[in-house]
């Protein structure tokens, strides 16, 4: 009887200490819910229509890293350079940042993606390598910001050219990780939104982390691209695969090729590989829409501070304007992957078209709603128009030299971007000018492109280019 009580009490031991064991193991799952949830959503969400098989799911998840990242070091930027100054000081120091930064990146942007080309073995690495620097670069920005020495500003040229340098890769990377069934422009505006979304969530947490000292959101970022070089390699193989692959000239034909490469081409092969006159009017006119990003952002930077939004601060106005931009962005991306490849160019024509007559109307009665207006179709117009352009690569230039096409059309663009962002930050603060001058840049790249587009939308589909 004594053993048989003695089992009883173990049992009762036991099984209490079991029903412990159980509590604290559902406190534990409902402690970690919120987060392993949200990354199983996540991760079903990016993964979707087969989107996880081919890899595209793990180039969303790290375009997203790569939005977090920026945007920590950007608004640890803004706030040193920007806004912890008086507004006559702020526009010579960022004057000094544009000259330092951007003038070396114009001309090694162009290098960039032939260099890429030629390295076609090592994508994988060279998006770790992109993260990684800046990983390590936020960290000499930190010290620099604390001392207040000049290493601020060639840190940040190396910031601004990995940035680059990511981007022109992932655009190479897109076309060979695509799903069965998936259009270049549902791919892509699946990977822009994941970066748009991770932007929106990390810039109030750069924000908190800016309140604890200037220097955490630096930390944060380094934390974030250190997450992203890991995540680099986890794409599939296939990526660093360049097989069949050969590289493009963004010409339209033979005869719009010039000088010393006309006489190469001549003389190595018979055809040329050209991508055909629709994608270069595409690519002029998403250059014009591109330039005007620049000079807006870094024109209403200034203007905005000098002169704010009527009743409220210049970080507020500033704000109002970013996320006008950021909502008409992300509003393009959507329209533009339920739209697919339906008259891209007819679809280019009437978003620059669009945005010229707002900005027109918005220079000449200049005010605070007309502005965030034009924010917000610029936004719009931007996303919608490259969604395009992605479609007339997938539609009329050859497998053979698509993934070459899109990575040194992407190099282009940014390098309008830098133009564009140059002039802005040069012309005087009269808000009038200023946005008649970016209704220029749109006007150029409209009635240049508007030609050749409409012959392009109403001759159709051409054949591929010939490719050697």
């Amino acid at each position: 009887m004594k053993h048989v009580v003695t089992a009883d009490r173990r049992g009762v031991r036991g099984g209490g200490a079991s029903r412990v064991g159980g509590a604290v193991r559902s406190v534990g799952r409902a402690l970690h819910f919120p987060v392993t949830g949200a990354a199983r959503g996540i991760r079903k969400a990016t993964h979707a229509h087969g989107a996880g098989e081919s890899g595209l799911g793990k180039l969303i998840e790290l375009h997203a890293v790569n939005g977090a990242g920026d945007v920590m070091i950007t608004v640890a930027l803004a706030s040193t350079v920007f806004f912890s100054v008086p507004t006559a000081e702020a526009r010579g120091r960022v004057a000094l940042y544009l000259a330092i930064t951007m003038a070396p990146f114009t001309v090694l942007a162009p290098v960039i993606g032939p260099l890429l080309d030629r390295l076609p073995h090592g994508r994988r690495a060279a998006m770790a390598g992109a993260m990684l620097a800046r990983a390590l670069l936020a960290l000499v920005i930190s010290g620099a910001v604390a001392s207040g020495s000049l290493e601020l500003y060639p840190a940040a040229l190396g910031v601004l050219v990995a940035s680059k340098a990511y981007g022109v890769v992932r655009s190479a990377v897109v076309p060979r990780l695509l799903p069965p069934r998936f259009s270049l422009v549902k791919a892509n505006s699946r990977v822009t939104l994941a970066g748009l979304l991770a932007t929106g969530v990390a810039a109030p947490v750069a924000a908190g982390l800016h309140k604890a000292g200037d220097p955490w959101p630096l930390y944060g970022a380094f934390v974030i691209f250190v997450g992203g070089t890991l995540l680099s390699f986890s794409l599939p193989p296939k990526v660093d695969s360049a097989k069949g692959e050969d590289r493009a000239l963004l010409a339209a034909d033979e005869r719009h090729l010039h000088g010393p490469q006309r006489r190469k081409e001549q003389v190595r092969r018979p055809g040329l590989r050209t991508v055909g006159p629709a994608v270069t009017h595409a690519l002029g006119a998403n250059s014009a829409l591109r330039c005007l990003s620049g000079f807006l952002i870094f024109f209403l930077a200034f203007l905005l501070r000098e002169h704010p939004l009527t009743g409220e601060s210049a970080a507020v106005s500033l704000g109002i304007v970013g996320v006008a931009a950021g909502v008409g962005n992300a509003l393009g991306t959507a329209v533009g992957a339920w739209l697919r490849s339906r008259a891209p160019e007819i679809i280019i024509v009437t978003v620059v078209a669009v945005v010229l007559g707002t900005a027109i109307v918005a220079a000449l009665f200049f005010g605070a709603f007309l502005v965030a207006c034009l924010a917000a179709v610029a936004g719009f117009a931007q996303a919608l128009a490259k969604l395009a352009l992605d479609a007339l690569i997938q539609r009329d230039v050859p497998e053979l030299v698509r993934t070459s096409a899109f990575a040194r059309s992407e190099t282009l663009l940014q390098m309008a971007w830098v133009f564009g962002g140059a002039v802005g930050i040069v012309l005087p603060l009269d808000g009038t000018v200023g946005l008649l001058i970016g209704a220029a840049f749109v006007a150029v790249g409209w009635l240049t492109t508007l030609k050749g587009l409409l012959a392009s939308a109403r001759h159709g589909s051409r054949p591929h280019p010939r490719v050697a």
